[in-house]
């Protein structure tokens, strides 16, 4: 059970990385039904650390807190040298079987240690080939938000660590306590993952204002089976038109966009319900759970069944 969460105050830290950490585990959700994680920020020397924007932070807590930490997080850092004493608790962490997290950079540190050997990771895209390079036993992957690899998450840059922390959460605690903490943060619960990895990828969030009443029936009317010409014909346009605008506009097809968004909430009636697959597809548009299946093996890389079985509420105990 996901409890007690150390987050190490590396000298040379990033306050954005380090903030997104503090605000997915350091905060009381327990009042609106979330969870109340035991959150210490621990550093080798208690006192002033120092941060990559020249400030200092005051951290009272050394690094024997880290002990039993169900979870051990490391914000992005310089990436040139880290102390071995944090390099230690990684191991240690690694060893009893907790969970690691970096964010950006922090990758750097989990690498040092050594606990990337022979494993699949990732880093802000400006550093994976200096990564890949520097630690040639890992599997560096440039182009995903995250990666899990046996209780290790590795993050791209900034915003990506929020996905990587959700995604722990998620894992741990349940798709209904991991929508608490996004609800209040005002974040995509989740974004897409893979099966093997649960690797996640950006997604099109952006509504153009011109196709906003559009998507919005669309959004209302999943389960129909819409056609380009009825699209069209709800945002006043000629289908070619339509067709050419919207893509320019939403940066992907009709067909797509509304493929995706009954994915989202295919997702969605997966994680929160115990509705057959057959009842999802039919509620989400898909037809029938043949077709969820093959569209979930192409887009998430998973299928529904297994997907449920990783995300599908529990109880948070």
């Amino acid at each position: 059970m996901l409890k007690k969460i150390v987050l190490l105050a590396i000298p040379g830290t990033a306050p954005f990385e380090f903030g997104v950490i503090c605000e997915v585990f350091g905060l009381d959700r327990s009042a609106m039904g979330g969870p109340s994680f035991d959150f210490t920020i621990a550093t080798a020397v208690p006192g002033p650390v120092r941060t990559s924007l020249g400030y200092d932070m005051i951290i009272t807590t050394g690094l024997g807190a880290a002990a039993d930490a169900d979870l051990i997080a490391v914000p992005a850092h310089s990436i040139e040298h880290v102390d071995e004493a944090y390099l230690a608790v990684i191991r240690e962490a690694e060893a009893r079987g907790a969970w690691v997290l970096s964010v950006c950079s922090g990758a750097f540190a989990l690498a040092e240690s050594g606990i990337l050997d022979g494993r699949r990771a990732t880093t802000h895209w400006m550093h994976t080939d200096t990564l890949a390079r520097r630690y040639p036993r890992t599997t560096v992957d440039p182009d995903v938000l995250f990666v899990e690899d046996r209780h290790v998450v590795t993050s791209a840059g900034t915003a990506s660590g929020i996905d990587a922390a959700l995604h722990i959460v998620r894992k741990e605690l349940g798709a209904a306590v991991t929508n608490v903490i996004a609800r209040r943060m005002v974040v995509p619960p989740q974004r897409d993952g893979g099966q093997s990895q649960y690797i996640a990828y950006p997604v099109q969030e952006h509504v153009a204002d011109s196709f906003a009443e559009v998507t919005e029936w669309m959004l209302k009317n999943l389960r129909e089976d819409l056609t380009i010409e009825q699209l069209s014909r709800k945002a006043l346009m000629s289908t070619r038109t339509f067709a050419r605008r919207f893509r320019a506009d939403m940066g992907t097809t009709p067909a797509a966009w509304l493929n995706r968004q009954r994915i989202t909430r295919a997702q969605h009636l997966l994680e929160a319900t115990d509705l057959s697959l057959e009842a999802i597809s039919t509620e989400t548009g898909f037809g029938a759970a043949a077709v969820m299946r093959h569209h979930f093996l192409k887009v998430l890389q998973t299928t529904p069944t297994a997907y449920r079985r990783a995300f599908g509420a529990r109880e948070a105990g």
